[in-house]
């Protein structure tokens, strides 16, 4: 997991530009509206495989063959009114290139274009002088909160990524009903117990905990991975990474993780938000599953207990016992919006997915691939097509789709 701090302007135009398949620079940057027309700095260059010419985008699989990309925790500094910056667009303009300067953080058409690609959110640091009292960070909180959901339609936040190891945050955020998971750096004193996390030995919802994140140059992350890798798998801590601002070698490890654990690798690697994980864990804990078996029809029925500001409604159930080719075919009412399946160690994992606008953000890249056909465009409409189950809406767009394979 990665929590990308303070609010950096490279978290758009690096981070997600590099999962996403979109330019990056090594010395300029861009935001949501000058990547829209293509007003773009002069030194842009994407990720390729090898030496081919192929655009690449970054992630694992479901385990069914269907692309899930990387996602991570953006972190936001929402009182600051540099967020309601509007860049400048020159398109064509070549006299000098002021307008790819490094702004003072994310805008909110940044936040809003990574939020469909599944990053997190979560508080950081405010504005304010008395950053050691309880109630005037919780006021904070407050404020902090109103503005986001008023700039984001009513997203919210859940999640705390403690600025600079101040543990006051973290003993606010528990009074602060919305923050659910919090990552920190170190327990301090007469703060609370930060604790590295082992997914194989969860037991909790994890519910107001604070997780282990550690800082890494990009360069020492590698070791980290193979350090883990060589034990046993109940034993494997999961890799809590914070950072600040990224550049091209940050997005070089990136790549590197796809191409050996990722989707063009070998397919071992989750990497998810913490709020995404944090929901998983929470309905892997709570969820109750009924079934009953009528002549040669399994049926299930599953409770997803949602909570306030849970936005990822998906869980995977393992069947055990059931081998992939005595199903004859897999069907849901209309709560299910993305299903697959597929052959697991002692039986088969079915993928459900219960987001509610699931068909119509489908729909949405298709469109905008269909009014702008990039590469790019074109990978995003066939990544969100391929998140819906089964369905004659499903066909209708991917035969929308001119060039889909």
């Amino acid at each position: 997991m990665l929590t990308q701090d303070d609010c950096d302007h490279s978290t758009y135009s690096t981070t997600w530009a590099a999962i996403n398949g979109r330019p990056l620079s090594n010395n300029h940057y861009y935001n949501a509206e000058q990547l829209a027309v293509g007003d773009l700095p002069p030194d842009i260059y994407t990720l390729k495989q090898g030496n081919g010419n192929e655009i690449v985008t970054l992630g694992s699989t479901d385990g069914a063959g269907n692309e899930v990309r990387f996602a991570f925790t953006a972190t936001l500094r929402a009182e600051e009114q540099w967020m309601d910056r509007k860049p400048v667009i020159q398109l064509g303009f070549t006299d000098n290139f002021y307008r790819f300067n490094k702004y003072s953080g994310l805008t909110w058409s940044n936040v809003a274009e990574m939020l469909a690609y599944d990053t997190g959110l979560a508080f950081h640091d405010f504005i304010i002088e008395a950053k050691n009292q309880i109630d005037s960070l919780l006021e904070h909180f407050e404020i902090a909160q109103r503005i986001t959901t008023e700039k984001l339609s009513g997203r919210g936040i859940k999640v705390l990524a403690e600025p600079d190891g101040n543990h006051n945050y973290l003993l606010a955020a528990r009074n602060f009903s919305p923050i659910r998971i919090m990552t920190a750096q170190n327990t301090n004193a007469g703060g609370p117990v930060v604790k590295p996390l082992y997914p194989h030995n969860v037991e909790s919802d994890l519910s107001h905990e604070v997780l282990q994140r550690s800082f890494y140059e990009p360069f020492e992350i590698y070791a980290h991975i193979e350090n883990e890798l060589s034990k046993p798998i109940k034993e494997r801590k999961a890799l809590n990474a914070g950072i600040h601002s990224t550049g091209s070698a940050y997005a070089s490890f990136l790549l590197w993780l796809n191409n050996n654990y990722g989707k063009d690798g070998d397919d071992s690697v989750w990497f998810p938000s913490l709020e995404e994980y944090y929901e998983y864990n929470y309905y892997r804990v709570n969820s109750t599953i009924d079934h009953e078996i009528i002549g040669d029809t399994l049926k299930l029925r599953i409770s997803l207990p949602s909570e306030q500001y849970f936005y990822y409604p998906s869980v995977t159930v393992n069947l055990s016992g059931i081998a992939y080719d005595q199903i004859k075919r897999v069907i849901s009412d209309d709560v299910v919006t993305g299903l697959s399946y597929a052959s697991y160690d002692g039986g088969v994992m079915l993928n459900i997915d219960c987001r509610r606008f699931l068909n119509d953000h489908a729909e949405h890249f298709v469109e905008k691939y269909l009014h702008s056909q990039t590469e790019s465009n074109r990978l995003d409409a066939i990544y969100f097509v391929e998140k819906l189950k089964e369905s004659a809406k499903k066909e209708e767009l991917r035969k929308r789709i001119p060039d889909y394979n």
